[in-house]
């Protein structure tokens, strides 16, 4: 199994500088703004279960930018009506990375429900053309490495633990600060 922030990190040494990136709230925003802050990120900010919903509208909308969404197992499972939304419109720009801890962990570490299906399993048969589910560092950049080469939608399944780190800090820019910096980076 995976550690979150090694997976996040693995994710980011695929992530170019004009890709835009969008984080569920939680743990997953705070640790992607640790490891790289920049203006292409979007952190959801008490938003669970927007993540995907706003990858795809940005896919559409900028089709010429890779789009990358970071979600938890959690927040997959709260939209899971955008998941054949998603297949339908087939973005070939966007990853769809699920980190599936089988947790809420910003809230308590509580058990999903993800334990007893398979996520990756469920975007297949909504219709992703192409899904993986992952479950160490090796696996995981073969599968960063295929989703960059196929060129159609994909979805990464991460099985990763909950492994919290001390001392890893909230996001410090305003909502405001937020929706300016990024909508530079789609409009560059």
């Amino acid at each position: 199994m995976i550690a979150r922030y090694q997976a996040i990190e693995q994710v980011l040494s695929h992530v170019q500088g004009g890709d835009l990136v969008v984080s569920t709230t939680g743990m997953i925003s705070r640790e992607l703004f640790t490891l790289n802050d920049r203006p292409g990120n979007f952190y959801m900010i008490g938003s669970m279960g927007l993540a995907s919903a706003m990858g795809l509208g940005l896919a559409i909308q900028a089709p010429r930018k890779r789009v990358f969404v970071l979600e938890g197992d959690g927040s997959a499972m709260m939209s899971l009506g955008t998941l054949p939304l998603i297949a339908s419109e087939a973005p070939s720009n966007l990853v769809h990375i699920i980190l599936d801890n089988e947790a809420y962990e910003s809230t308590g570490g509580q058990a999903s429900i993800s334990s007893k299906f398979d996520l990756a399993q469920t975007a297949g048969t909504t219709g992703y053309p192409w899904t993986r589910r992952v479950e160490d560092l090796e696996e995981l950049e073969a599968a960063l490495t295929e989703a960059k080469q196929d060129g159609q939608l994909s979805l990464i399944l991460i099985k990763c633990g909950i492994a919290p780190i001390k001392g890893i800090p909230r996001v410090s820019h305003t909502p405001e600060e937020i929706r300016d910096r990024f909508r530079g980076a789609v409009q560059a």
